[in-house]
């Protein structure tokens, strides 16, 4: 599905990346604060890629914004609003909001050594949100492998699409309340890596502080994830559990030795993540200000 292509095409894909460029972000920047796998993990949501989480809270409005997945962990909400103000110079009321986001997280990945992929355009905004939604559907960072495939199984995605998205925690940073339990209590963990990650993380306080989820090449796109889940390297129970004796422990161990193979995997994934939920047509709206609607 092409959604729009009549009036999307080329120069779209170029104008979003111009107006990010424009708007004094570099894209790198994008990938640091927003972080590649929330907005991922966000097109997981029941509404799909319709950027919901991009609104602001109101009387009438309970943002996406301070779900629990969220709080505190999906920033770069200006890149995003920056970008659509460019946008919007060129082209106003044609770009939506999720079409920026998708295209910038595309960007990000390849800014930082990631894939490169094909971008389907004329997604429309939401003019709803739920963060009940939003607090239920993100996958938690506790959870089995069973569950996580369901999850992901319930979009259309299939346990290799899951290893593959997952491997965007190549990127990014984890808070510390998010992996206390493991570095502390779990018998599959490295011990100098759980005594490493308890110097920036106590059994007691400083919930929020942020490292990152892989110490080696925090800032590049690669395949150290899946090295370091086979090292019992993994910082977060989710991301462990890939690598634990069950179903997905092969793939893990095949994108371990081929780079190749989950590049061209996680670039398919993304764009199978893409068609989730989209609004088209007459539904939803292209939004002024992504932060508020029309």
């Amino acid at each position: 599905m092409d959604y729009d292509r009549i009036y999307f095409g080329s120069r779209i894909n170029l104008i979003i990346p111009k107006a990010l460029q424009n708007s004094s972000m570099l894209v790198f920047e994008f990938s640091n604060c927003l972080m590649i796998e929330k907005v991922l993990l966000k097109l997981l949501l029941e509404v799909g890629c319709d950027a919901s989480i991009l609104l602001d809270e109101t009387s009438s409005i309970q943002s996406e914004e301070t779900a629990l997945g969220n709080m505190n962990s999906a920033r770069g909400y200006d890149v995003i609003e920056k970008a659509k103000t460019e946008v919007e110079k060129i082209c106003p009321g044609i770009v939506s909001c999720a079409d920026i986001i998708a295209v910038a997280a595309r960007d990000a990945s390849a800014y930082v050594g990631g894939p490169s992929y094909a971008v389907k355009l004329g997604r429309r905004d939401s003019t709803t949100v739920s963060r009940t939604l939003a607090n239920t559907e993100l996958p938690a960072f506790f959870e089995g492998l069973e569950s996580l495939i369901s999850r992901f199984q319930k979009k259309g995605l299939t346990a290799r699409d899951m290893v593959a998205l997952s491997g965007s925690h190549t990127l990014g940073q984890a808070q510390c309340f998010t992996f206390r339990e493991r570095i502390y209590n779990h018998s599959n963990i490295d011990a100098g890596f759980a005594s490493t990650r308890r110097r920036r993380c106590p059994r007691v306080g400083s919930d929020a502080t942020l490292t990152p989820l892989d110490l080696v090449t925090p800032n590049s796109f690669n395949n150290n994830y899946f090295k370091n889940l086979m090292q019992k390297k993994g910082l977060l129970q989710s991301d462990q559990v890939l690598f634990n004796g069950g179903s997905t422990d092969s793939i893990v161990s095949e994108y371990s030795r081929n780079p190749a193979k989950f590049r061209s995997d996680f670039g398919s994934a993304t764009i199978k993540m893409g068609d989730i939920g989209v609004l088209t047509g007459s539904a939803g709206q292209i939004r002024r200000i992504c932060s508020a609607i029309n």
